[in-house]
This record gives structure tokens, C-alpha cells and sequence, in this order.
């Protein structure tokens, strides 16, 4: 059992995981890390969502970032996006 689960969009996006991954591990908090696209494999995204016994979600995405969006559609638990700086530095992740 994990308390959260850190989705990145892609491989790219770990850097800015790293923020998270070093938080959660200072305070000693669970948690995973899965590389799923909501894009490219939203059915093992899908799969996943259903199969995890996480409590909260950190959905980490560039460009338009449906990610976290796509998360939240399919769970209750509560889900934290991220978005990762790419041409509009963030923004379009953000509206």
C-alpha cells in the first residue's frame, strides 16, 4: 500500500518529480512512481487507476498536461496536477 502515487506523462517529466520524490521521502511518506501517458496508453493509465490503493494522485505533464485531468475524470481520491514548463511555460497546463 502506498499513500501516493507520483504519474509522470513521459520520462521527461522526472525532473520535476524529483521535487516530490525527495519531499515524500524526507517525511516518510509512501509512494510510487509510474511513467503513464494519458495520451499514448490511457488504457494501462486507466488499468492502473483502478488497481492502485493509493490515496492521493501527483500527475506530472508538459505541454497541454491532461494528465491530471484525466486522473481526477476517473477516481475520487484527490489528485494534485503538475504542470511541467515547455513553450508557454507552464500556463496552458493551467487553463
Amino acid at each position: 500500500m502506498v499513500d501516493v502515487a507520483i504519474i509522470m506523462g513521459s520520462e521527461s517529466d522526472r525532473k520535476v518529480a524529483e521535487g516530490a520524490i525527495e519531499v515524500l521521502s524526507q517525511n516518510g511518506v509512501s509512494f510510487e512512481v509510474k511513467v503513464l501517458s494519458a495520451h499514448r496508453n490511457p488504457e494501462e493509465l486507466e488499468r492502473y487507476l483502478k488497481e492502485t490503493d493509493a490515496k492521493i494522485f501527483i500527475g506530472i505533464a508538459g505541454l497541454a498536461a491532461h494528465l491530471p485531468g484525466f486522473i481526477a475524470s476517473r477516481t475520487d481520491k484527490p489528485v494534485i496536477g503538475v504542470p511541467v514548463s515547455a513553450k508557454l511555460g507552464g500556463l496552458d497546463a493551467l487553463l
